[in-house]
């Protein structure tokens, strides 16, 4: 159970299950407490133990969860809790020094117990559609045909171990394309090459993750396009997960034990990634953890101070809603489109009574109930506030 904080009606401590897999919605507006919200989740998380939890970052602002809070102190200590940090593994997809700026920056932050691990997608993980949309190019052009082609007869050929080297050989004995479409798919696989985010040789993606820490995966110096290479990250991330933890599951059901245990992924701006009437490269996958992750043990968290940005594949599927501070009309028209009957009352006029920053209104449709709560203080600082 993860103590997430203290009903305001009663002050008795308020707790979500995570014995089964969730689905959750987190959301307010900017400053209600979102960000620090999810951070109480994730230490309720690794106490619990016997889970990998994941935050997808795409602002850079979680890694300081590795040290205490020491400035809410008295909070915590009038909550029966401690300042603590927690283990803080930052996957980095590139050079750490590169995208933080120098070595210096990066000996800072390790100083302060966050450790740093490379993150990188295996080329042949992608699809041959998923190559095509990563370039923008339609599988009916003449570049996408080729590009398709090439993919699609690497993975017939050599199954998950090829790398965007093979690739560019591949089109480069296409007889089938002429010199002009050759040369366009050669500049823009180089280019992705010096990206950074490709591997050069094969890993599964499962072991780069820490189990006893919480996996930070830094997007915030990428570009958050919905067919950049944020959302090719994360599509790429639970289409693996989601892979390996059936494969686990079925294991289980055995009596064996398998590779990966339960995962909990919590995105924040995860309009980004499933935004509403948009395509991205994750939305396919991750509306697929949210209507079939129970199963597997695929517990999703998506946060926003835009929730009528989510698509509504989304919202619908999921089984918590942690609703703080909202004022504008059509987010909360999106979150009161999720009003149940036993609620004795619309959900838009519970958000209305949201005063203090922390305050939220807690639905938990498998319990059907609804509370005002405020959410308890973080034990790891908070990197979200205002500068």
């Amino acid at each position: 159970m993860l103590n997430i904080g203290k009903d305001l009606k009663n002050q008795e401590f308020v707790y979500l299950d995570d014995s089964r897999s969730r689905a959750v919605l987190v959301c307010g507006k900017r400053g209600s407490g979102k960000s620090y919200t999810l951070g109480v989740i994730v230490e309720e998380l690794l106490d619990a133990g016997d889970t990998l939890v994941v935050i997808v970052d795409p602002m850079g602002i979680y890694y300081p969860m590795a040290q205490p809070n020491q400035a809410q102190e008295r909070l915590l200590w009038d909550s029966g809790l401690t300042p603590k940090g927690v283990p803080t593994l930052l996957l980095v997809p590139g050079d750490p020094e590169l995208l933080y700026g120098g070595r210096e920056v990066v000996q800072v932050i390790e100083s302060k117990g966050v450790r740093f691990r490379q993150f990188k997608i295996n080329p042949a993980d992608l699809s041959p559609d998923a190559w095509c949309e990563l370039f923008d190019l339609s599988i009916s052009d003449v570049m996408g045909i080729a590009l398709f082609r090439a993919v699609q007869h690497l993975k017939r050929r050599r199954k998950e171990h090829f790398f965007i080297p093979d690739i560019i050989e591949a089109i480069e004995m296409d007889e089938l394309a002429n010199d002009r479409t050759r040369q366009a798919l050669l500049n823009r696989l180089e280019m992705a090459q010096d990206w950074g985010i490709f591997s050069t040789r094969y890993q599964e993606l499962w072991e780069v993750f820490d189990h006893q820490a919480v996996n930070i995966i830094d997007l915030s110096t990428l570009d958050p396009g919905p067919k950049g290479r944020r959302n090719l990250i994360v599509d790429v991330l639970a289409r693996d997960m989601f892979k390996r933890r059936t494969i686990a599951r079925r294991k289980e059901g055995l009596g064996l034990i398998g590779e990966l245990p339960r995962v909990w992924v919590l995105i924040d701006e995860a309009h980004q990634f499933v935004p509403s009437g948009k395509t991205t490269l994750a939305k396919e996958a991750l509306i697929r953890w949210a209507k079939e992750g129970r199963q597997p043990g695929l517990s999703l968290v998506v946060a926003s101070q835009q929730p009528s940005a989510i698509d509504s594949e989304i919202i619908s599927q999921c089984d918590i809603i942690v609703a703080q501070k909202l004022t504008n009309r059509a987010d909360i028209q999106a979150v009161n489109a999720l009003s149940q009957d036993y609620m004795g009352g619309e959900l838009k006029t519970y958000i209305r009574k949201l005063n203090r920053r922390g305050e939220a209104v807690l639905v938990d449709d498998e319990q059907e109930k609804v509370m005002m709560l405020q959410v308890r203080p973080r034990k790891s600082y908070h990197g979200g506030g205002e500068a």
